[in-house]
């Protein structure tokens, strides 16, 4: 498995890594075995958060690994905070009490990454500071970074906390590239051109943040899967030849397609089929051609302008 370096920070990562926002699905046998196929693979990564599930998330995974001092070295574990039922909560207090809850049901002493999970209106960065600074010194999280937020949004919360923010978390997909799109149209009158994320590609490359996709297989916003969807014809016809160029599942050209952009992302995967996560996992070392980067943009219905 290929690693990266996340953000300015020394973690080492597999670039594919495992979302477990599903995992409380599972017996606690099979959330097992997804988890020690996935550090088998050369997956270390774990991407959690403490509203998936309530909390069940993050328990079942502990639970079926048997988490020990000796299996928690093995694994980077990340997870998000500030998102309430009705809510966002960037409160102080919230996010310390988040974080006692997260690590009790991780069992462990500490996250090696904690992000805020989506932008809280009422946000004052004086807090997150405040939160941030206790929860460095006192060794329960590493590092930090954030989760759906956009340049100036990282800007205020920058002014005020010391740590570095090292990772922001955004949708994207070969069906979901707005990123992509407005940089590729600029000065144009289409609907393509209009920037709704405030550059926030380039701002990551420029601040040596590091963009954590997830949702790497669907379109819209969970409308579906388009890896085999009726709907998406030509996308899948473009993905089953790579696939069979470079002997692999279409899943995996997807993520390829995400892993080729030079800003060196990290996919998030949420799989809990062993098999199918097995077959993603090959796309950690595929380089897709420049040419065949933008054919599969392309065969995604988007025209170079």
């Amino acid at each position: 498995m290929k690693k990266i370096q996340l953000g300015t920070s020394p973690l080492e990562v597999a670039n594919i890594a495992l979302g477990c926002m599903r995992i409380n699905t599972l017996s606690k046998k099979e959330a097992g075995h997804v988890i020690q196929n996935s550090l088998d693979l050369g997956i270390n990564f774990f991407d959690h958060a403490d509203m998936y599930a309530d909390g069940e998330a993050e328990k079942t995974f502990a639970d079926a690994i048997g988490m020990s001092p000796a299996i928690r070295e093995q694994m980077i574990l990340q997870s998000k905070v500030g998102i309430r039922k009705g809510t966002f909560d960037f409160s102080k207090e919230h996010i310390l009490e988040s974080v006692e809850g997260s690590l009790q049901r991780l069992k462990t002493d500490y996250l090696d990454v904690l992000l805020l999970h989506r932008p809280d209106a009422l946000v004052e960065p004086e807090e997150v500071a405040e939160a941030f600074t206790i929860l460095k010194e006192s060794g329960k999280v590493r590092h930090f970074g954030v989760s759906n937020h956009n340049p100036m949004q990282i800007e205020l919360l920058k002014k005020y906390v010391e740590q570095d923010l090292i990772a922001n978390q955004l949708q994207f997909s070969i069906m979901h590239t707005g990123m992509i799109d407005t940089g590729l149209n600029v000065n144009m009158q289409r609907d393509l051109s209009t920037d709704r994320d405030g550059s926030i590609l380039d701002y990551s490359r420029l601040h040596d943040m590091t963009i954590q996709a997830w949702s790497p297989f669907h379109f819209g916003f969970f409308k579906g899967i388009f890896v085999d969807h009726e709907q998406f014809p030509e996308l899948n016809k473009k993905l089953q030849e790579f696939a069979d160029k470079y002997a692999v599942t279409k899943s995996a050209i997807a993520v390829a397609w995400i892993l080729r952009h030079p800003a060196q992302m990290q996919t998030l995967v949420g799989t809990m089929n062993q098999e199918r996560l097995q077959g993603i996992a090959k796309a950690s070392h595929i380089e897709l051609t420049r040419v065949e980067w933008y054919e599969i943009y392309q065969a995604a219905g988007n025209e170079l302008p």
